[in-house]
């Protein structure tokens, strides 16, 4: 009788996310790829066979979730995903210590504790695929955590995770504990400070980065500027409190550092991966010369792809079925690296490996025949680019040709609001498409106060942005016929100034700040009332998209994502909401204003 296998480890998300710059993206993507490619190298090396993902000798985007043809142990899965991640850890800690050999370092026994206090793996095995899959979900629900503690102050990033300095884990005396010697804040934090300066410059230089010196324009501005713009990729700031796994993802995208591990840039049997070439970082924060860039972020996932893999190990085939349904989407993903960055060259893809991706938004250059590099990332780009782009994104998720369809959170966001936040409202806005039925994209906008408006939609009517026309009966298909003339641009503001009147006067039951209201099944007078609210509001969206009145009613459930059992007044106050946020949203990413002076809040 056969054995199968399933493995993962966590985690993931968190570990992604608590990232600062773009260049920690990569790392901790670099580093979880390299993990599960270490785990498919073990299978393969000893008799064993993976089923799931495909394209196992692809490692880029390689997902952590493993399912073996026969029987692996969890101690063995364990000792494989560890001693890989230790190495990585080995090698970082020694490159630091070798190149400044001027510090005492205190921190050996930190980074060992990292070494085992970082990942957890779950193991499931049974007589069938199946049982295997089942298997692997029950043990997740039981965790075995162990977190580390330390003593000294915390990374400025997560606020638990302890600053890595050489001086991290020393054990004081108790007359320097009663002497006050070396044992006060002040002394730690200029310490810190002097430590990070050092490996600033340690790692400041053009092979380390990895970025390409300025060229041209971009260099003549540099040159005139009074001050020095702040790039998110300077590889390691000096005013940076990083934790040991933070420095971790900065430091494998090092060259030097990666060369350590035994890895050659460039070299096409690379076991660890790279950064892309030409690789450069976001401006995105303002300056005292220069505006913050807006950027747009997308983070998608397949819906339902655990339901459709258990469904494929109930089949005649299971092993045949999830590894040609798997090969399918890893082949996708490695297009979408070729076809976002190079073809469209609109940005960077971050990670794109099963049924998951994420990636960034944040530059255009019109007739640029070269790929994204210093020479045009000051060129930011515009809502209404990011947004036509977006409306072509589901019909590229399709190409994989697998009945799978996808939910993405979109959020386009002002230069101020810390990474951290923007990945947290990118996983928050896809999980808000999930929950409306799947199926469609949430769009996201946030402002660097921190305050955001959304919208979520369908696929299928994501359109409807561009069916929009103005008081002077402008519409997209004539502006692009002219050439995209900003005078014949639809003008938003007639629209989004009608919404501020009406809210002002609390028509259709608008208002500002307005709460989510709960209808009682009893109140027939209330329930009818709204519906007549909904029926008015239709009436005066119907005037800036024609046709789009009877469109929205006959498919209000689907538009809304409504369950089976909500009733009719509610289903109307979630469209007089969904139209609300359409106008606001449309306003935002498709006005021909100025939008970058009126959203920089």
């Amino acid at each position: 009788m056969n054995k199968y296998t399933a493995v993962t480890f966590a985690p993931v998300q968190g570990f992604i996310e608590k990232s600062r710059k773009l260049r920690d993206l990569y790392g901790a993507s670099l580093i979880l790829s390299y993990l599960s490619q270490q785990l498919v190298f073990y299978v393969n090396n000893n008799g064993l066979t993976v089923i799931s993902p495909g394209i196992p000798k692809l490692q880029k985007g390689m997902p952590n979730r493993i399912l073996i043809k026969g029987e692996m142990s969890k101690e063995e899965a364990e000792t494989v995903i560890l001693s890989a991640w230790k190495d990585i850890l080995k090698v970082c800690r020694e490159w630091i210590e070798n190149k400044l050999p001027e510090y005492q370092y205190h921190w050996e026994r930190e980074w060992t504790l990292w070494g085992g206090h970082t990942w957890e793996i779950f193991h499931g095995t049974g007589c069938c695929i199946e049982a295997a899959m089942d298997d692997l979900e029950t043990n997740k629900l039981s965790r075995d955590w162990s977190a580390v503690n330390w003593i000294g102050e915390s990374s400025s990033l997560t606020g638990t995770d302890a600053i890595a300095y050489p001086g991290l884990g020393r054990k004081f005396s108790d007359s320097e504990v009663e002497n006050k010697i070396n044992f006060t804040y002040r002394y730690a934090d200029e310490t810190i400070k002097n430590f990070y300066t050092k490996l600033a410059i340690i790692t400041e230089n053009q092979q380390n980065s990895q970025e390409e010196p300025e060229t041209g324009e971009a260099k003549q501005d540099l040159e005139t500027s009074q001050e020095e713009p702040e790039v998110e990729g300077k590889f390691i700031a000096p005013n940076e409190k990083l934790s040991i796994p933070e420095l971790v993802k900065r430091l494998v995208t090092c060259e030097n550092v990666r060369k350590d591990i035994g890895i050659a840039l460039g070299d096409r049997n690379s076991c660890f991966g790279k950064l892309p070439k030409g690789f450069k970082e976001i401006r995105r924060k303002p300056t005292e010369t220069q505006p913050g860039q807006w950027t747009g972020w997308f983070m998608g996932d397949g819906d339902k792809v655990g339901k459709k893999l258990k469904q494929m190990a109930k089949s005649d085939q299971p092993e045949v079925e999830i590894n040609t349904f798997t090969t399918a989407l890893r082949k996708w993903g490695k297009n979408f690296y070729t076809y976002f960055e190079h073809e469209k060259r609109l940005g960077r893809v971050i990670y794109a490996g099963g049924d998951d991706f994420l990636g960034i938004i944040y530059s255009y250059s019109k007739n640029v025949k070269q790929p994204i590099d210093s020479k045009n990332v000051k060129q930011p780009i515009d809502g209404l680019s990011a947004l036509e782009w977006l409306m072509t994104l589901n019909d590229k998720w399709h190409e994989h040709k697998r009945d799978i369809n996808v939910s993405v959170g979109f959020v386009w966001v002002a230069g101020s609001v810390p990474q951290r936040d923007v990945l947290q409202h990118c996983r928050q806005a896809q999980e808000t498409a999930k929950n409306l039925q799947r199926d469609r994209v949430t769009i996201r906008i946030v402002f660097n106060s921190g305050q955001y408006v959304e919208w979520t939609c369908p696929w299928k009517y994501l359109h409807i942005l561009k069916e929009y026309r103005d008081r002077n009966s402008n519409t997209y298909p004539e502006w692009e016929g002219k050439g995209r003339d900003s005078q014949n641009q639809p003008n938003w503001s007639h629209i989004y100034g009608d919404l501020a009147q009406l809210k002002s006067r609390h028509a259709f039951g608008l208002a500002e700040n307005r709460r989510h209201q709960e209808i009682d099944s009893d109140n027939t007078a209330k329930q009818s009332k709204i519906l007549d609210y909904r029926r008015d509001f239709l009436e005066f969206f119907n005037i800036y998209f024609p046709g789009y009145k009877e469109i929205l009613t006959k498919d209000e459930k689907f538009i809304v994502g409504a369950n089976d059992d909500t009733s009719s007044a509610q289903k109307a106050l979630l469209m007089i909401d969904w139209i609300e946020n359409l106008i606001t949203i449309g306003w935002h990413l498709c006005s021909n204003t100025n939008t970058s002076s009126l959203l920089d809040l």
